[in-house]
């Protein structure tokens, strides 16, 4: 099995912190499969940039908060064809509001693309990995989760879930061989936090010790540490990317 080809599966890899995983994985050799609610210009401008350098980078559309999609695609694409190496659970959205005004379907949407959506890759990479007896799962937590957040319930309540799961499947499948942990960024800049008020970025500001908001590329850098064989004993653990920001 391990003459397949070595191959990492990226979620929400199209945009934002996933595209720089997607682009430093590929860097160090691995056959990338990002994966994407939609596949549109983003998307292939990301593949065109990996065969720039010679990395293989592959999309693919698939929605995470839906099991039977997620299931499928394991089955179609991964499971008896690659060899499954890594995979990192980044996909997430925002749907921000104090908790007395957050709509019911607001908070289901967060709770069910956030931590569903990685129960539910986890749980198909898990079957793989066990029958390599290998392999690594990386988490894209959150600061806030360990911190709250004002107007951000149902987010930092995804990202804690992750955190719980993490730690959770890191003790299940260490004796097979397969590590687990998350990385926690915290102010990053995408396209994501460029939007905010700048009053609300300049509070954030303050709070970071470093003085800078993080690049995807910080984080992505701890991603690929984490994939490598240096990481090897490491597991269940919460990495910080957050130049010392806590809430």
């Amino acid at each position: 099995m391990k003459d397949l080809v070595k191959t990492a599966i990226v979620t929400g890899g199209a945009r934002g912190i996933g595209r720089a995983i997607t682009l430093a994985l590929a860097k160090e050799g691995w056959q990338v499969f990002f994966v994407d609610i939609k596949l549109d210009e983003e998307a292939d401008n990301l593949c065109e940039e990996a065969k720039s350098f010679g990395g293989v980078v592959k999309g693919f559309q698939l929605d995470v908060s839906n099991k039977e999609e997620v299931e499928s695609f394991f089955k179609e694409h991964i499971k008896d064809k690659v060899y499954l190496d890594v995979l990192v659970n980044n996909a997430g959205i925002t749907k921000d509001a104090l908790i007395i005004r957050m709509k019911d379907q607001d908070w289901k949407k967060v709770l069910e693309v956030n931590l569903d959506g990685t129960f539910y890759c986890m749980q198909q990479a898990s079957k793989i990995m066990v029958r390599q007896r290998g392999g690594k799962i990386i988490n894209i937590a959150s600061v806030v989760a360990l911190s709250g957040n004002p107007g951000q319930a149902n987010y930092c309540a995804s990202k804690a879930g992750i955190i719980g799961l993490t730690k959770s499947a890191a003790l299940e499948l260490a004796p097979r061989g397969i590590t687990v942990n998350a990385v926690a960024p915290g102010f990053i800049e995408t396209d994501m936090t460029k939007k905010l008020p700048e009053d609300v970025k300049k509070d954030y500001l303050s709070r970071i010790p470093l003085g800078r908001p993080g690049t995807p590329e910080d984080v992505a850098n701890v991603v690929v540490w984490l994939a490598s064989d240096k990481a090897s004993y490491v597991t269940g653990q919460v990495i910080g990317v957050n130049g010392g920001m806590y809430l």
